[in-house]
């Protein structure tokens, strides 16, 4: 999608703190961060949402866990603990139209979530 944020995020036409890459992911700080630790994850390909993924994106599933993990190793919250949250949909909270997952950590996150 030509005009996604995040699509453009990837293709460097806005920039972005990253704070991790491969070939299929990109991780990088949310400008509005909700806890000393925020990072998105997101796939590079444009998916615009949870609830649009299908089998034939198990491999890139996985790489978004990968990342994810390497993400929390690199902002030392692997083992003090960390939120992973994907919001699909308005009503859910999802304010940008590609699948991303927020990585959360280095305060107390309670639950349920406020």
């Amino acid at each position: 999608m030509a005009d996604c944020l995040f699509c453009r995020i990837v293709k460097r036409e806005i920039p972005a703190v990253i704070v991790h890459e491969t070939e299929t992911t990109l991780a990088f700080r949310d400008i509005n961060p909700k806890a000393p630790v925020h990072v998105l994850v997101i796939p590079k390909e444009h998916i615009d949402a949870l609830i649009r993924l299908e089998k034939r994106h198990a491999p890139l599933l996985g790489d978004i866990h990968e990342t994810i993990q390497e993400v929390a190793r690199m902002e030392k919250v692997d083992t003090t603990g960390f939120r992973v949250i994907v919001n699909n949909g308005p009503d859910a909270g999802q304010a940008v139209s590609h699948l991303h997952y927020h990585v959360l950590g280095q305060r107390h996150l309670g639950w349920p979530p406020g």
